[in-house]
């Protein structure tokens, strides 16, 4: 299999009615590994807008159990992505995604900036750190999926387009990005979790690594210390140079799944999706029935 093939692929598809394909793609097959880290990394962004931050904070989810809620927001997250919008896994994940979102008074304008990143971070981390930047076709793709993702979120007012959705994410952080004591406890949790996922890196090290790939507003915002020079300078080389290495390397067959990520641990015996998430109220899932169950 040529190291193009997936490229090639995706460009044999039409991204306004084969979005889902070409994404899956990119997620599973061409970046795994990047869209991963780049949808970890846009929490921080979120994190950084007071709102979104002290609203994490006060329900506790993201601090008290962090290792579960960042698994259940990454799986929920990727089921309309491996299966398809109208697969019942999908359904279920995102009606899942909805009931945790309505027990809060959550703003639309909050609710479309997060969506914003999802659709951004991915893009510019891939431009700066893929083994090639993401193709008109790809971008286009991308952004026809989150478009769906948000009307079955109830969003309003999507951007249509790649250039609309990154002023609305650049205007919007300039707008809102500040300092709120819930948003850095939020974010130290999860940085904290993220020297989990490479325990053989000193805490220590693993931290100012992930600062250096932090830009100054988003460092400044939750007042993080700007990380060593040596340590600011190599993180990002470091991430060129894989991407440079796997320009070589021949394309992947075999998708890969969420199960096959060793830092995604909370459910080792498989899980329930209509029972990921938080539930304010008390879980009004039926726990006996798992006819949404995977494993």
């Amino acid at each position: 299999m040529k190291r193009d093939h997936w490229r090639r692929h995706n460009d044999e598809l039409d991204p306004d009615t084969d979005y889902r394909q070409i994404y899956g793609v990119l997620a599973q097959h061409e970046f795994p590994w990047d869209m991963l880290m780049a949808l970890s990394f846009a929490l921080f962004r979120t994190y950084a807008v007071p709102g979104i931050g002290r609203l994490l904070d006060e329900t506790g989810a993201f601090t008290t159990d962090t290792q579960k809620r960042y698994d259940d927001t990454t799986l929920l997250l990727a089921a309309p992505g491996e299966q398809g919008f109208e697969h019942p896994d999908a359904r279920a994940a995102i009606r899942r995604i909805n009931q945790m979102h309505r027990a809060y008074d959550i703003p639309d304008h909050e609710m479309r900036y997060v969506l914003s990143t999802f659709v951004v971070v991915p893009a510019r981390w891939i431009e700066r750190f893929g083994k090639r930047p993401l193709t008109d076709r790809e971008v286009r793709a991308s952004v026809r999926y989150y478009t769906e993702l948000g009307r079955h979120m109830g969003i309003r007012h999507i951007p249509e387009d790649y250039d609309a959705f990154a002023r609305l994410m650049d205007d919007y952080e300039k707008e809102h990005f500040a300092y709120a004591a819930g948003s850095r406890r939020v974010a130290d949790a999860t940085l904290d979790l993220m020297t989990t996922f490479y325990p053989w890196v000193p805490d220590r090290l693993m931290h100012a690594f992930a600062r250096s790939l932090m830009d100054e507003p988003l460092r400044s915002s939750l007042r993080y210390a700007t990380p060593p020079r040596l340590v600011e300078r190599l993180g990002p080389l470091s991430l060129r140079l894989r991407g440079m290495l796997l320009r070589a390397a021949p394309a992947r067959r075999r998708p890969k799944q969420l199960e096959d990520i060793r830092w995604i641990r909370s459910y080792p015996d498989g899980y329930d999706i209509s029972s990921l998430g938080t539930f304010p109220g008390g879980c009004p899932a039926p726990h006996g029935d798992h006819g949404a169950a995977r494993s």
